[in-house]
C-alpha cells in the first residue's frame, strides 16, 4: 500500500499546487479521502513538509535531470529523509529535434554515377 499512498499524496500535492492552494497535510488528506483512497497516516505530513522546504515548480521542472542514480526511474517528488520516492507520472520534457543538414544527391550536382 505504500506506493499507492505515495502516489495519491503526490497527485494531491500536484493538484493543490496547480490550483495555487497551499500544500498542507490536511488538504492533501482531504483530497485523498475525496478520491476514496486509503493511505498511511504519515504520508500527508511528509509531503506537506516537502512542499514547505522545496519549490514544487522546481521539482516538476527537474524531473529526470540530475546525477547518475542508475537503475531507478526519475520521480517528480521525493521524500528527503526516508529515501522513499513518489512515483509521479509526469512526462519528461520533449526532446529538442535537431534538424540534420540535407545531404546533396548526385542529381543536384548535375551528374550521376550511371550516366
Amino acid at each position: 500500500m505504500s506506493s499507492s499512498s505515495e502516489l495519491a499524496c503526490c497527485y494531491a500535492s500536484l493538484i493543490l499546487h496547480d490550483d495555487g492552494i497551499a500544500i498542507t497535510a490536511e488538504k492533501i488528506l482531504k483530497l485523498v479521502k475525496a478520491a476514496n483512497v486509503e493511505i498511511e497516516s504519515y504520508w500527508p505530513g511528509l509531503f506537506a513538509k516537502l512542499a514547505e522546504k522545496r519549490n514544487i515548480e522546481d521539482l516538476i521542472m527537474n524531473v529526470g535531470s540530475g546525477g547518475g542514480g542508475g537503475g531507478a526511474s526519475p520521480v517528480a517528488l521525493s521524500v528527503p529523509a526516508g529515501g522513499a520516492a513518489a512515483a509521479a507520472s509526469a512526462a519528461p520534457p520533449p526532446e529538442e529535434k535537431k534538424e540534420e543538414p540535407k545531404e546533396e544527391s548526385d542529381e543536384d550536382m548535375g551528374f550521376s554515377l550511371f550516366d
